[in-house]
């Protein structure tokens, strides 16, 4: 695809497979970027597949981010084939929707993917780019990172340590051209959501009806809309941008 925002540019999308990884995989590539896309869910293939059947350039490597060697391999392999990277989006997580009974396993299964997984993405994805002197990252906090929640201790603590983490990334790769910024969504409508409905027995209807009230604008988000907000600051749009956590909420947190 020739022409876009992102024209010219790499990008690598961690948890591409589904959700919003994989409408920030699409979008990115409808704007020009070739798209790696990571996630340990095979059906990421179906995605990249997807992508190339309309014109763009997008291959699948199958990533777990909590594994270091996992993680290097990726990010060589999208070197490889693209001979850059561009832009980072740090989207992969794990959702342990848990209080203070969250056991330990569940308490490094969260960790390990959501916090170290990000940290491990970023480190080699940064050295791709400090070889061309720029580059985009953004990570996937929440609205989890502003607000207490029930039973979400363990979820919140990684997507808080996200929002830090997004700002000391960014003072240690300032000097070598590269962003680092942050979106954080509300309630969004993806598999994840559908999965969570099962286990707790809501329907669907219970499900709106609970939490689309928690928004200003009555409704819960669609993942391409928090795509387009990745978009932008993966995008030279956002040249004077980094350090930032942008609220994709539809105002949730301004209750």
């Amino acid at each position: 695809m020739m022409g876009g925002r992102l024209a010219g540019k790499v990008a690598v999308v961690t948890g591409a497979a589904n959700g919003i990884g994989q409408a920030t995989a699409e979008l990115f590539a409808e704007e020009g970027a070739p798209v790696v896309v990571l996630d340990v869910d095979l059906a990421g293939e179906s995605v990249a597949l997807r992508i190339r059947e309309k014109g763009g350039r997008a291959i699948f490597v199958a990533t777990d981010i909590s594994l270091e060697d996992d993680v290097r391999s990726a990010m060589a392999r999208a070197e490889a084939e693209f001979g850059r990277i561009d832009v980072l989006v740090n989207n992969a997580a794990v959702f342990v929707l848990e209080g203070l009974e969250a056991s330990v396993e569940a308490w490094h299964r969260s960790l390990d993917v959501n916090v170290i997984g990000t940290a491990l993405s970023t480190r080699y994805a940064a050295e791709a780019m400090k070889r061309h002197g720029a580059g985009s990252i953004v990570n996937l906090s929440s609205i989890s990172a502003f607000i207490a929640q029930p039973h979400f201790l363990a979820y919140s603590a990684t997507k808080a340590a996200l929002l830090n983490m997004t700002r000391c990334m960014a003072l240690d790769l300032a000097p070598f051209g590269i962003r680092v910024n942050c979106v954080c969504p509300g309630t969004i409508r993806t598999a994840a959501t559908d999965r969570h409905m099962a286990q707790t027995g809501m329907t669907e209807e219970q499900f709106l009806s609970e939490n689309a009230p928690l928004h200003l604008l009555n409704r819960v988000g669609t993942p391409r809309e928090v795509a387009f907000a990745i978009l932008f600051l993966a995008s030279d749009e956002s040249s004077f941008i980094t350090a930032t956590p942008l609220l994709v909420d539809g105002g949730y947190v301004a209750r």
